[in-house]
């Protein structure tokens, strides 16, 4: 394998791909898909169709990312494939540019809302990685508004949003990493820490909240989000004890892998309990590429 194909494959962070993946099947579980209450005929290739564009959304944005951050990459991570010189900077601008306008068509692919979250999506992960991330609350906040779009991308799979009012959900999950993250080069966050473990409860309790409200199937998607709370909260313990970058890393990977938990409880609580498990197959790929290729 040439180390200029290998360069492209690390700038999309094959890691996190499986998330995006499952924030769609989720989103489609919410939608109807093999619910009992839901009348919505459902055709594997928009589902396809629709995974293959968050898939590829994903990638373009993480691409364009290290794009924006280039000089700053320059001296804090070298060793990434653009300031390494494996990727020029202008191919890999038009390597992500090129991703996300084939993600949108792939959207448009399944129906015009499905299109039309697409290209919001596209354009939230526009704003992010040019603008908003260099800005304390405004950046999280973006962030985890591209994670909502996504779920909503799934949600759109037959033509119409409903129960759109569970897209706040990965927004304030999201942006409790983003906040992490933002030691992860210097260490010294505690006080992000704190907040995001805040932010965590205020997740699971909204999520509990929700099911309740609606009558979903709480006592199938609880075993799920216990497994979520434990896979979160360990590492982020972890790092507030001890403050180092190393901690902060692992406390970001731990959460950025767990939101395929978060959708798995999301799945079964609106579907049959066997959606959730190819959701949950996801991990340990997602887990397996983590260790090939960088996560943050």
């Amino acid at each position: 394998m040439s180390s200029s194909f290998l360069g492209y494959i690390r700038l999309m962070r094959p890691a996190n791909l499986p998330t995006a993946a499952a924030d769609v099947l989720a989103g489609m579980a919410i939608a109807g898909l093999y619910s009992k209450w839901s009348n919505h005929s459902f055709n594997y290739t928009d589902g396809l169709w629709l995974v293959t564009a968050s898939i590829l959304l994903y990638a373009g944005g993480v691409v364009l990312n290290d794009v924006f951050d280039y000089k700053l990459d320059k001296i804090e991570r070298p060793e990434r494939p653009i300031p390494s010189g494996v990727v020029s900077l202008v191919n890999a601008a038009v390597f992500g540019g090129g991703l996300l306008v084939i993600g949108v068509v792939c959207a448009l692919m399944v129906n015009n809302l499905a299109g039309v979250s697409a290209l919001l999506l596209a354009l939230a992960i526009l704003l992010y990685d040019s603008f908003s991330k260099k800005y304390g609350i405004l950046g999280p906040l973006n962030m985890g508004v591209c994670r909502g779009l996504n779920l909503l991308l799934g949600m759109s799979v037959f033509g119409v949003l409903e129960h759109w009012y569970y897209a706040p959900v990965p927004v304030v999950y999201i942006a409790a990493i983003t906040l992490i993250s933002r030691g992860e080069v210097h260490g010294d966050n505690k006080k992000h820490i704190v907040f995001a473990g805040i932010l965590y409860a205020l997740v699971i309790v909204a999520v509990l909240a929700l099911f309740v409200r609606g009558k979903e199937n709480v006592l199938q998607a609880v075993p799920f989000l216990i497994l979520f709370a434990i896979m979160i909260y360990r590492p982020l313990i972890g790092a507030f004890k001890e403050n180092s970058p190393k901690n902060i890393k692992k406390a970001v990977i731990g959460g950025v892998l767990s939101l395929i938990l978060l959708d798995a409880s999301l799945a079964v609580a609106f579907s049959q309990w066997w959606f959730a498990l190819p959701i949950i197959l996801l991990l340990p790929l997602s887990i397996w590429l983590s260790k090939l290729f960088a996560v943050t």
